[in-house]
């Protein structure tokens, strides 16, 4: 089977040990989370857990089934290959010298990116887009002197409503239809 790159999001109740419990079940099955997200939604008591993980293609089926079985999960979604808008976000510590300094600043322009701390000799930028955007944007700035940087992971949401899930996402968000 092929490996791939999957997206899963999982609506769980806001509970200590539930995110334990997870990463558990993928570990058990030797699977790599390889990004994790994890925040309340409009409801307190229930948290979304988006991960990444690079797996078979029946990864879905296998992980949801053993998923299923703990009791904090509410809901499991693939969004693999789903038409859906996925987003990190990164920040990257860049050192500054004289002679870079303005061709760092016009990619920064041009990419889109924002700067959100500078001094003399060092900034920081804010970058969100998808995965292989900010990828390419941290292979460009590593010439110039990367001094730290940090990424969330994937967070994602549907573009469009779908037809099992009617009423949103099992009460909590609705999909956006017209984005």
């Amino acid at each position: 089977m092929a490996i791939e790159e999957r997206t899963i999001s999982m609506l769980v109740n806001n509970q200590p040990g539930v995110l334990s419990r997870i990463a558990g079940v993928f570990s058990s099955r030797g699977y790599n989370i390889r990004s994790l997200c994890v925040a309340e939604t409009t409801n307190p008591e229930v948290s979304r857990i988006t991960l990444t993980s690079r797996t078979e293609s029946d990864f879905t089926e296998k992980i949801k089934k053993q998923l299923d079985k703990l009791v904090d999960v509410i809901s499991i979604t693939d969004f693999t290959g789903a038409p859906s808008v996925q987003r990190e976000l990164m920040l990257i510590s860049l050192f500054l010298k004289e002679e870079n300094r303005q061709e760092i600043l016009r990619a920064i322009d041009i990419f889109g990116c924002r700067v959100v701390a500078m001094s003399e000799d060092c900034l920081i930028m804010e970058i969100t887009a998808n995965k292989d955007k900010t990828a390419a944007i941290l292979r460009y700035f590593e010439p110039f002197g990367v001094e730290e940087m940090n990424r969330t992971g994937a967070i994602a949401v549907f573009r469009q409503k779908r037809e099992e899930e009617e009423i949103g996402f099992n009460g909590v968000g609705r999909p956006c239809n017209g984005v």
